[in-house]
C-alpha cells in the first residue's frame, strides 16, 4: 500500500534535500522503502511471506537517525510514530506497555485518513456551508403570506427596487443577489449567529493502570460522551469565521469513518513505520552481576511486536508482521550484539552512522532546504531586518560547534542551534525596536569571534552555556 514507487536512487536524492552525510544509512532506508513496493508487486501468495528487513542504526546523539526515518515517512506518506525504547522501563519493573506503541501508531493513521477525507469532501462541505449562511442571511419564511424583509439598515441586501420579498421568484433572486456578494467577500466582515456543535464536557477521570489496560481511560471517555449527549452552542462570529467553522462541522459530518477505519488499519498493516529510538538503553548491564531483568523483560516483550504478532486496538485488530522497525542508538556503553539473540535476529540490517565534523556543520547551515542559517534569515525578515552571513562567518560557527563538541559531551548537529541562539540573542531581542537605519545586518567572522569568545576561551563557562 505505498503511496509512491520511488527507486532507491531517487529516495536518497530526496533524503540528500534535508540530511547532510549517512549515505549508508540512507541506502539502507531506501531498499527498505523498495522492498515494501516490490512486496506488493510480487504474486499474492508469496505476498504474506516476505518479511521486511528491520534496520538497526548505530551512531552517537545529533547525526541525523531520527530525522532520516522522519523524512522517508514523509516521502512514502506512511504512518510514522517514534517511541523511546527507555519508556517502556523507567523505574524498575513499571513502564508503558509495549504493545501501546501500536495502538499510538493507529491513532496516528486514523488522524492521517480522515484529514484526507475530509480535504477530499472539503468543496461539498464548503457548498453546505454557504448554503447555511445564506439561510441566516436571508431565512426562511414562517407562514403563507409572511413578508421576509433583510435586516434594518443593511442596505447591501435590500432588492434593487427597494420592495419587500414576498414571491419565491423575488426571493430567490434576492438569494443569489447574496451570494454574489458573499462571494465576493462583501460579507466577511458582518457579525451572525451560528449554531455548532459544543463538545460534552463530561467528569475528568485519570486512571493509573497496570499494562495492558492503559487505553481504558479512552474508552472510559468515550462511554461518557455517549451518555452525555451533544449540545448545540450558538456563536457571534464574523461570516469569514463562521464559513470555516461550519465547513469543518459538515466536513466532519461527510466523512464516512467505517472507510476511515479500514483504510487506517491497512495502512499501518502495510506501510506503518515504527522508529525505536534509545535501543541501547534497554540492553542488560555488567554481565557479571546476573542479567538485568527490567530490561531483558522489555527486549523480550518487544519480540513478538517486532516479529510480527496481533495487537488488539479500539479500532480492530491490527496485524504487525509488515511494519518496518527502525532503531536506533548510540551504543557508546554497549553494543547491539548485547541485545538478546531472538530481537538481534529481527533487525538483520545494521548502519554506522558517522559522527559529524566542521565541514558537515557547513553544510548542514547552508545546503539543505530547512538549513539553519534560512531559517533565522526568515525569521528575522518578519522583523524587517536583513540578514547576511558571510562565508568565513558560517565557517567560524562550525568550527565553534565542532570544538564545543570536542571538548564535552557530542551531541552532533544539535550544538549548532545553541550557538546560533547565542550569536544572535542580541539582535532577535532588539529586532522589533531597531532603527531603519540598522535594519541591514551583516555577519562575519569577527562578529563571530566577539560573541563567541568568552565561550571558547572559558571552557568552564561554556560547560554551562552550551
Amino acid at each position: 500500500m505505498s503511496s509512491t514507487n520511488l527507486t532507491p536512487r531517487e529516495t536518497v536524492s530526496q533524503l540528500d534535500k534535508y540530511i547532510i552525510g549517512q549515505h549508508d544509512a540512507k541506502r539502507a532506508v531506501a531498499v527498505a522503502l523498495r522492498n515494501r513496493w516490490r512486496r506488493q508487486n510480487v504474486p499474492e501468495e508469496l505476498r504474506e511471506e516476505i518479511a521486511p528487513k528491520n534496520i538497526i542504526m548505530i551512531g552517537p546523539t545529533g547525526v541525523g537517525k531520527t530525522e532520516i526515518a522522519r523524512r522517508l515517512a514523509k516521502l512514502d506518506n506512511s504512518p510514522f510514530l517514534k517511541v523511546e525504547a527507555s519508556k517502556f522501563t523507567e523505574v524498575g519493573y513499571v513502564g508503558r506497555d509495549v504493545e501501546s506503541m501500536i495502538r499510538d501508531l493507529v491513532e496516528l493513521a486514523i488522524n492521517m485518513v480522515k484529514s484526507e477525507e475530509q480535504e477530499s469532501v472539503r468543496a461539498r462541505a464548503t457548498e453546505i456551508a454557504e448554503e447555511r449562511i445564506l439561510d441566516i442571511l436571508l431565512p426562511l419564511k414562517r407562514r403563507e403570506g409572511d413578508t421576509v424583509q433583510p435586516p434594518e439598515g443593511d442596505l447591501l441586501l435590500m432588492p434593487a427596487d427597494g420592495t419587500t420579498v414576498q414571491e419565491d421568484g423575488k426571493r430567490n433572486e434576492t438569494r443569489e443577489k447574496l451570494r454574489r456578494l458573499f462571494r465576493a467577500g462583501k460579507l466577511d466582515e458582518r457579525i451572525v449567529e451560528v449554531e455548532v456543535t459544543d463538545s460534552p464536557s463530561g467528569p475528568m477521570i485519570e486512571i493509573f493502570s497496570t499494562s495492558g489496560v492503559e487505553d481504558m481511560g479512552m474508552n472510559i471517555k468515550e462511554m461518557f460522551g455517549n451518555i452525555f449527549p451533544q449540545k448545540k452552542k450558538k456563536r457571534n462570529v464574523r461570516v469569514a469565521d463562521a464559513v470555516t467553522m461550519l465547513a469543518d462541522e459538515e466536513a466532519q459530518r461527510l466523512v464516512d469513518m467505517d472507510k476511515v477505519t479500514r483504510t487506517a488499519l491497512e495502512k499501518v498493516e502495510q506501510s506503518g513505520i515504527v522508529f525505536l529510538d534509545e535501543i541501547d538503553k534497554i540492553v542488560g548491564g555488567d554481565p557479571s552481576h546476573g542479567p538485568d531483568v527490567s530490561r531483558e523483560g522489555v527486549q523480550r516483550d518487544l519480540l513478538p511486536i517486532v516479529e510480527g504478532s496481533t495487537v488488539n486496538t479500539k479500532y480492530g485488530m491490527v496485524k504487525t508482521d509488515h511494519i518496518l522497525f527502525i532503531a536506533a542508538g548510540a551504543f557508546s556503553m554497549s553494543k547491539p550484539s548485547d541485545l538478546i539473540p531472538e530481537l538481534q535476529g529481527r533487525f538483520p540490517i545494521r548502519v554506522e552512522l558517522d559522527p559529524l565534523e566542521k565541514e558537515d556543520f557547513i553544510r548542514i547551515l547552508t545546503e539543505p532546504h530547512n538549513a539553519l542559517i534560512k531559517q533565522y534569515t526568515e525569521m528575522m525578515a518578519t522583523e524587517g531586518i536583513r540578514l547576511t552571513f558571510q562565508e568565513e562567518s558560517i565557517a567560524q560557527i562550525a568550527e565553534v560547534a565542532a570544538l564545543v563538541n570536542e571538548r564535552m559531551e557530542n551531541i552532533g548537529a544539535r550544538r549548532l542551534y545553541t550557538v546560533m541562539e547565542i550569536l544572535l540573542e542580541e539582535i532577535s531581542f532588539e529586532a522589533p525596536d531597531m532603527a531603519v537605519s540598522d535594519r541591514e545586518v551583516d555577519i562575519d567572522a569577527e562578529y563571530v569571534m566577539e560573541k563567541l569568545n568568552d565561550i571558547i576561551e572559558d571552557e568552564d563557562l561554556s560547560r554551562y552555556v552550551l
